[in-house]
C-alpha cells in the first residue's frame, strides 16, 4: 500500500480516473436499486408510525418493484426455494416490470428481466423448461420479454428463442372456425385469457421481422372469440367458448361457459390495448380491433361498483352471496382503460373511471408490511374449467376458488396499473 500511495503518477493516470468512474457508476446503481426502500423506511422512522398507516397515492411503482424483486429473486416465484420456470405467471410479472421500467428508467427493472430470462434461455437460444409439444398458448407469453431483450441487446440467442415460440404458433391446432386451441389438453377450447398470451407477442414479432400477414390472423382470433362469447344483453364476454359444445360446462346452445369472469375479461382488454399499437392506421383490421376494445371497455365500465370503484369476481352479480371484489381484475381494468385513453382509443371520461378504481385498489388491496414491503391482497389464484368435476363454470366455482395474497398475477396487474396511473396526466383537446 505504501508503494502504491507513493506512486503519484498512478493517481494522475487515465486508468485511475476510469476505474473511479466505474466505481461511481456501480455505487449509483446500488443506491438507485435500494432507494425506494431506504426512502420508505426513513419516512417511517421520521413519522414514528406503523407502515400500514403510511400508504400514499404516488410512487407505488418504486416501492413495489423493490419489494417483489426481493421477494422473487431472478423470477423464482416460490420465493427462491426453486428456480424460475417458463410459465405465463412469470411472463405477466415481467411485463409489469417492463412497464415500470418505461416510466422510471430504474436500472433494477431491466436487470431483473435480463437475469430472469437468461436463467431460462441457454446461449444457443434453446429453452429447457419450455415444451412446445403441449401447444399451450400460455407458454407464448414470455416471448414478449425475449423480444424486449433482443431489441435492447441485439443478442442472437433472444431472436432464436423467440423464433421457437413463433414456430409453435405456426402449427398451433385450431378449431373448425380457425381459432387457436388453448392447448392440446383442451381441444377446441378458446379462452379470453389466450389473447393476452399470444397476440401482443405475435404482433411485435411480425413488426420486428416483417411478417405482415400475421396481423389478419391476430385480428381474426379476437373477432372470432368476441363473436361467440359476447352477451347481447350486457355486452360482457363469457370466459370460454367450446366450438363443438361437447364439454360438460358449456351452454348447449351457444357453447360458452356460464359466467362473466372479471380477470378473464381483464386479460382480453389488456391484450387488445397492447396489440393495437402494432397495427398501421390504414389497416382495416385495426378498426375492427378498436371497435371490439371500445365495446368491451364500455361494458366493463358499466359494471364498476359505484361505492368502491372496483369490480366483482363475477362481473354481473355484485349482490349475490359469495361474490367479492377482486384485485387482479381491478389492476388489469385500470391499466387497459388508462392506456386506452392515453393512446386515443377511449374517450377522456374513462380517465375518471380508472382513477376511481385506482383509489379503490389502494384502499382495499394494497398494504405495507412491518418491514416496508408491499403486499397485494384478494387475488383469485386460478380458474380452470373442466380439470375436475367441481370446476364446472358455475357461479359457486368462480367464487369458491382460493384467494391469496401476493399472487404473481395480482402483483403484475398492480405494477401495470402503476405504470399508467403514475404517468404525467394526459392532455385532451
Amino acid at each position: 500500500m505504501q508503494r502504491v500511495l507513493a506512486d503519484h503518477s498512478f493517481w494522475n493516470t487515465r486508468g485511475w480516473r476510469v476505474a473511479m468512474q466505474r466505481h461511481h457508476q456501480e455505487l449509483t446503481r446500488s443506491i438507485q436499486r435500494f432507494r425506494p426502500r431506504l426512502l420508505l423506511l426513513s419516512a417511517l422512522l421520521i413519522a414514528g408510525t406503523a407502515p400500514s398507516q403510511q400508504i400514499g397515492q404516488t410512487q407505488w411503482s418504486a416501492r413495489s418493484l423493490d419489494s417483489f424483486i426481493l421477494r422473487w429473486p431472478q423470477g423464482a416465484l416460490g420465493g427462491g426455494k426453486a428456480p424460475a420456470t417458463w410459465n405465463y405467471q412469470l411472463a405477466v410479472l415481467l411485463n409489469g416490470v417492463e412497464a415500470i421500467d418505461e416510466i422510471s428508467g430504474d436500472p433494477a427493472a431491466l436487470d431483473y428481466i435480463r437475469q430472469t430470462v437468461d436463467g431460462l434461455i441457454l446461449p444457443d437460444g434453446s429453452i429447457p423448461t419450455y415444451d412446445p409439444s403441449a401447444a399451450s398458448l400460455d407458454d407464448i407469453s414470455l416471448g414478449r420479454s425475449v423480444l424486449l431483450l433482443y431489441r435492447k441487446t441485439g443478442d442472437a440467442k433472444y431472436k432464436i428463442a423467440a423464433t421457437h415460440l413463433r414456430q409453435q404458433l405456426a402449427t398451433q391446432p385450431r378449431n373448425a372456425s380457425g381459432g387457436f386451441w388453448h392447448m392440446h389438453k383442451f381441444p377446441n377450447q378458446m379462452l379470453l385469457d389466450d389473447e393476452y398470451m399470444f397476440a401482443p407477442f405475435l404482433a411485435e414479432y411480425a413488426t420486428l421481422f416483417h411478417e405482415p400477414k400475421d396481423f389478419a390472423d391476430i385480428a381474426s382470433q379476437f373477432a372470432l372469440l368476441e363473436q361467440h362469447t359476447r352477451d347481447p344483453k350486457t355486452g360482457l364476454l363469457y370466459h370460454e367458448w367450446d366450438e363443438p359444445h361437447s364439454e360438460a360446462w358449456v351452454n348447449k346452445t351457444t357453447g360458452t361457459s356460464a359466467n362473466f369472469w372479471a380477470r378473464g375479461t381483464g386479460w382480453y382488454l389488456m391484450a387488445l390495448v397492447d396489440t393495437l399499437p402494432y397495427y398501421r392506421k390504414d389497416d382495416p383490421d385495426r378498426a375492427t380491433l378498436l371497435a371490439i376494445f371500445q365495446r368491451t371497455a364500455a361494458a366493463v365500465a358499466g359494471y364498476q361498483d359505484a361505492q368502491s370503484g372496483l369490480w366483482y369476481q363475477v362481473l354481473d352479480k355484485p349482490g349475490q352471496q359469495g361474490n367479492y371484489l377482486e384485485s387482479s381484475a381491478a389492476g388489469m381494468f385500470i391499466y387497459a382503460l388508462a392506456k386506452g385513453v392515453r393512446l386515443g382509443y377511449l374517450a377522456p371520461q374513462y380517465t375518471g373511471k380508472a382513477q376511481r378504481a385506482w383509489a379503490g385498489m389502494l384502499r382495499n388491496f394494497v398494504k405495507l408490511d412491518s418491514d416496508g414491503a408491499v403486499t397485494i391482497s384478494h387475488t383469485v389464484k386460478a380458474i380452470e374449467l373442466g380439470t375436475e368435476p367441481s370446476h364446472d363454470g358455475s357461479f359457486e366455482y368462480y367464487t369458491s376458488a382460493p384467494v391469496v395474497d401476493n399472487d404473481p398475477k395480482g402483483v403484475a396487474a398492480f405494477l401495470l396499473a402503476c405504470s399508467e396511473m403514475e404517468r404525467e396526466p394526459v392532455s385532451h383537446p
